[in-house]
């Protein structure tokens, strides 16, 4: 499943798990995959977030307002949510959408979009992120790298 993730989505997948430890949770959901994404500033995603206007520490500020703290048993093998895989299996989509052959953080952070229920979806959204302005200026970051 992971093999076509490019080393950066996969590390805000892995940092993902570590931002639901943190916050005391034992799965993954899409808040956590949000915080995961946003930790990486250097990634296609923060760079999109930036050109909406939205800042990394913003996104956590808000997340963690919103967020309810687990009982702090995690175990050992963190599931994702039914919401955080649907938000995988959209990260995959936008990926054929937009003719890649990988998933990168743009997907992930597209898929999160997509997955409006879900507490990252709610939170980029109050924060003013839209899905048609992030596919938008991906598209236009897609252009200015080519």
């Amino acid at each position: 499943m992971w093999r076509r993730f490019t080393e950066r989505a996969r590390r805000a997948v892995f940092f993902a798990q570590e931002e639901a430890v943190r916050l005391g949770e034992n799965y993954v959901s899409t808040e956590h995959l949000l915080l995961g994404l946003a930790r990486d500033t250097d990634s296609v995603a923060v760079a999109i977030l930036c050109r909406l206007g939205v800042q990394p520490g913003s996104i956590q500020a808000e997340v963690e307002k919103q967020v309810s703290r687990g009982d702090g048993r995690t175990g050992q093998d963190l599931l994702l949510t039914p919401r955080a895989k649907r938000v995988i299996d959209y990260a995959y989509d936008e990926a054929r959408q937009f003719k890649s052959g990988h998933i990168g953080t743009e997907h992930l952070l597209l898929g999160v979009l997509r997955e409006a229920d879900g507490l990252g979806g709610r939170v980029l959204r109050k924060l003013g992120v839209d899905i048609e302005p992030a596919r938008r200026e991906l598209a236009e970051f897609k252009n200015l790298q080519a």
